[in-house]
């Protein structure tokens, strides 16, 4: 039977797996910050204490928290496993020197395993190990300061992977930056309990070469996906994904494709796009004019049917949900100037702990007074340092179990 169970983005969220930031923060510095996708440095202390009241808000919610790096540690319990790991994350770091890769393979196995994962999130700088250059490739590289790069995108965990239905997508990432990060999940799905040691049933592959990111998916009803065409999801991933929810029998008949601007600011779906309630989005109004949603649905011969949906937004939503009168809540009460400062800072990236009831961030105040304007309760959550890595609540979190 599988541990997971996800078919819906509101109901009660019950299991979540979070990674609370780590030395990995302090690996980033102004000549990296591009390479590493990020456009300014966190303060760690802060970044952690925001992201300590974002977990203890979960609980307090009735959800149980597990932490992407207590799980690894716990899979390294067996060592072989452990050293399976540490020598396929370090091919996917590009470390083709023999030498250096068995230097660095020691390192880290002599590790406890707590140390281990936090290194290999941490990366790894050249002063931290002694290693002689020995390759040509190592000697022209000197120059840079690390043989492991950090890993500062893995606190949101929304995107390396993506529980739908009683099923896992093990995503392909599109920036090389996040490309090992769902390898961490590959190795949880397999060796640890609480994703069932591969008993769930694995709807899209990392080592597929179509990028979807786990941002850009949202479970709308048992029935009914949504998907973001976007920066970092690619269209043959959507088909390929949808593929297989239709044949594999996992109970979903409609999958809305929206076809987003491929802008950073719009990076998935949920960052301009969440669900809040039954009948509740929360929407960023600059994607509204230029949004084309399609409607993907199995066909009688085992093929798909593709509908261009040619239609208002709540129209759409309220036949492939069966509700009348969808609401759409704008970013900053959908002013200009206000919707586009919030949203820079994930304004309409909500998560839902149970329905009506949202995680947000506090530093978008006029939103979150909008949102409660429209009756949905609002649990703010400080702000100043995660928000600089520009991902919100739902971004930070991967959902494994919903009531």
């Amino acid at each position: 039977m599988s541990s997971i169970r996800v078919y819906s983005e509101i109901g009660k969220l019950k299991k979540v797996i979070l990674h609370r930031p780590g030395r990995e923060i302090e690996n980033i510095v102004p000549e990296y910050l591009e390479t590493l996708l990020f456009d300014d440095i966190p303060y760690l202390k802060i970044a952690q204490q925001e992201h300590d009241t974002f977990a203890e808000i979960l609980r307090k919610s009735g959800t149980e928290v597990y932490y992407i790096e207590k799980l690894m540690s716990e899979v390294f319990n067996d060592h072989e496993v452990k050293r399976m790991f540490v020598e396929e994350f370090l091919l996917e770091s590009d470390i083709y020197s023999t030498n250096l890769r068995k230097a660095l393979t020691e390192y880290l196995l002599a590790l406890s395993n707590t140390d281990t994962v936090a290194t290999l999130i941490a990366g790894i700088r050249k002063k931290e190990i002694k290693y002689t250059s020995s390759s040509l490739s190592d000697i022209i590289k000197s120059d840079y300061e690390f043989y492991l790069d950090p890993m500062p995108n893995l606190y949101f965990t929304r995107d390396p992977s993506a529980c739908i239905g009683n099923g896992l997508a093990i995503n392909t990432m599109k920036r090389r930056a996040r490309r090992r990060e769902s390898l961490f999940v590959k190795y949880i799905n397999t060796y640890h309990e609480l994703l069932g040691k591969s008993k769930s049933r694995l709807w899209y592959d990392r080592m597929l070469e179509a990028p979807i990111e786990g941002g850009d998916i949202l479970v709308l009803s048992d029935k009914v996906l949504a998907i973001g065409c976007s920066e970092r999801t690619s269209a043959d991933a959507i088909e390929y994904l949808t593929n297989e929810l239709y044949e594999g029998g996992s109970g979903f008949e409609q999958v809305l494709v929206f076809q987003i601007q491929k802008r950073r600011a719009f990076m998935h779906l949920d960052t301009v796009f969440t669900m809040l309630d039954y009948d509740k989005f929360a929407i960023h109004p600059g994607i509204e004019k230029d949004l084309n949603i399609y409607r993907v649905t199995k066909a009688p011969n085992n093929g798909m049917n593709f509908t261009f949906c040619d239609e208002k937004l709540e129209n759409i939503l309220d036949k492939s949900l069966n509700i009348d009168g969808v609401k759409l809540i704008r970013c900053g009460g959908g002013d200009t100037l206000t919707s586009s400062r919030e949203q820079w800072n994930d304004g309409s990236n909500t998560l839902a702990v149970a329905p009506g009831v949202v995680v947000t961030y506090d530093r978008n105040y006029v939103s979150n007074e909008h949102l409660e304007s429209h009756g949905v309760k609002v649990l703010a959550m400080p702000s100043s340092e995660l928000s600089r890595g520009r991902g919100g609540p739902r971004c930070m979190s991967m959902p494994v179990y919903r009531e």
